[in-house]
């Protein structure tokens, strides 16, 4: 076994879904102290039309994104810590002899930088190497070597926070594809504390790819998880941002205190203004279909939105056809209703990632014949431990298209070319490298070539907070640009990014970010304490 289980300390209480305006975010009251409640007879909430004058509660934190992201983030966030097991050996001796130095330091209050020193991994993300090779030593050789690391609640610990997010806990997990395997095994999908294969009484799809789950199981776990390890009270469901934009605080005002102004009323020159904290805004879907407006102010926003909002597109002629699909939920589905069955007439796939792989399984399983178009041959995956995904890399390798044979019946791929058109009746015109144009009839095409998230909150759509400024953000050619052991975004201060933004797809490398994030505001939180007590306490929110 990979994790501990550890039962939660603290009572959880219930939600309804149709939660209003007013009572979205008041279990947060009981965090601050009286002092707050007394304070405060609203909620930091404000009509989406009202200006903003000031803002009684500042939140900590602000997760947008509730997938194992955002949950990571706030399991960690809510005081669990990370320990070296009193029994434990790393077999990776340099940093076993590392973590020994500190024993009595949870991972969080340790030098992130000195522990993940020399490790490599597939993440160029060294955190996120880290605190894989911990949870999972040697796992990318095959080994099932037990985490090295145990978990304790430290409830002052606790950052109060929300994390928000369109649908339940889980985020893109509750949108994939039934009949697909994940990727990963049953112990590289889990968070912490839990384990995944012990969490259900059902059992799970197991029989054909060994420890290997099906993508509504993952789904179902991360929900429970979220209920079973006290969370819940963290989470809001349904909501869907806006704008998330900072607020400025004049330096020269009479009183001494400055006054907040948000970005969007801002008239004049900012340099004449200090910037202060996050202003969030957006709606609720509530049960009859109506939406709440919400406004709410944080000290930090956390960006772990995923990537799989706007699908890639080739941007040629005839991609909006209805034959043409982007995404593999579209493509599934057609499958399952059984619109491609008994097709003379091959599907085109067009990409050369895993989920592009995850199309070509899914045709061939289904007999469907495969048109697989690509540039570049995806990275191999270890044969003995993904036999399926090396099967794909062999007929891309093996089966490719000659001027002097036929299509095969089952699969042809066509490396180095491209898709130049699509045409009403159900043809497509590829190009190769030399010129060469092809046309073939075709029963439909899928367009697998990644995907962006949907940064449309922040300004210029996010592109700038990634390495090159002028693109869109994506997951592999233009991520955020972070500092590597705080996430923190490099030209945003109080503004962080983890998972598939950063460039870490696998659910085993996003947890990094989650322990990055927490340990630089777990030593901001400890300074600003300092700082409060140096000047001499009050009643209000640190």
């Amino acid at each position: 076994m990979y994790l501990l289980f550890f039962v939660p300390c603290f009572s959880l209480r219930s939600y309804s879904d149709t939660e209003t305006e007013g009572e979205i975010f008041n279990s947060l009251v009981q965090y601050f102290g009286d002092n707050l409640g007394q304070k405060v007879k609203a909620m930091p909430l404000v009509e989406e039309t009202s200006l903003l004058e000031d803002s009684s509660v500042t939140l900590p934190v602000v997760v947008i994104g509730n997938g194992p992201s955002g949950i990571c983030l706030s399991y960690m966030l809510s005081g669990y810590r990370p320990y070296l097991s009193s029994e434990a050996i790393h077999p990776n001796t340099i940093l076993h002899s590392k973590l020994e130095e500190a024993r009595h330091l949870s991972i969080v209050d340790q030098d992130l930088e000195y522990l993940s020193e020399g490790l490599e991994g597939r993440s160029s993300n060294p955190v996120a190497v880290l605190f894989d090779t911990l949870l999972h030593p040697d796992a990318d050789f095959g080994y099932d070597y037990p985490s090295v690391l145990h978990w304790k609640l430290e409830q002052h610990h606790y950052i109060p926070h929300l994390v928000l997010g369109k649908g339940p806990p889980g985020g893109a997990w509750h949108v994939s594809i039934s009949f697909l395997i994940c990727i990963s095994f049953v112990v590289i999908m889990e968070t912490k504390s839990i384990i995944l294969k012990e969490c259900f009484s059902f059992s799970f799809h197991r029989n054909l790819k060994g420890d290997r789950v099906m993508p509504e199981e993952i789904a179902r776990y991360y929900k429970h998880y979220v209920k079973v390890m006290g969370l819940q009270k963290n989470f809001r469901e349904n909501t869907y941002i806006t704008s998330v934009s900072r607020l400025y605080r004049d330096q020269v005002d009479n009183d001494g205190q400055g006054r907040n102004i948000s970005t969007q009323h801002l008239q004049i020159e900012k340099s004449k203004f200090a910037k202060r904290n996050w202003e969030i805004r957006g709606y609720q879907r509530v049960g009859d279909g109506s939406h709440i407006p919400f406004c709410l102010f944080a000290e930090n926003v956390a960006l772990a939105t995923g990537t799989l909002d706007s699908p890639g597109r080739l941007e040629i002629e005839g991609e909006d056809f209805p034959f043409v699909f982007h995404s593999m939920p579209e493509f599934g589905a057609a499958v399952s209703k059984g619109k491609l069955r008994g097709k003379v007439d091959p599907v085109l796939i067009v990409g050369s990632g895993l989920t592009a792989a995850d199309a070509v399984l899914c045709a061939y399983n289904n007999n469907v014949p495969v048109i697989h178009v690509f540039h570049l041959i995806f990275k191999q995956l270890p044969k003995k431990l993904y036999p399926e995904y090396h099967k794909v890399y062999h007929m891309m390798c093996t089966q490719s298209y000659s001027s002097d044979s036929n299509l095969s019946s089952d699969y042809t791929s066509f490396p180095e070319h491209h898709v130049l058109a699509f045409k009403s009746d159900m043809k497509c015109i590829l190009q190769s490298i030399s010129g060469l144009k092809k046309i073939f009839k075709l029963s439909a095409a899928v367009v697998l070539i990644g995907s962006h998230p949907n940064l449309s909150f922040l300004k210029e759509q996010g592109c700038y907070l990634g390495h090159n400024s002028s693109l869109p953000i994506t997951c592999k050619g233009n991520p955020v640009e972070i500092d590597a052991y705080t996430y923190e975004c490099v030209k945003e201060a109080n503004l962080f990014a983890l998972g598939p933004l950063v460039g870490d797809n696998f659910v085993r490398f996003l947890k990094g970010g989650a322990l990055g994030v927490t340990r630089c505001l777990a030593i901001r939180q400890k300074k600003k304490k300092h700082l409060f007590v140096e000047r001499g306490g009050g009643d209000g929110i640190v």
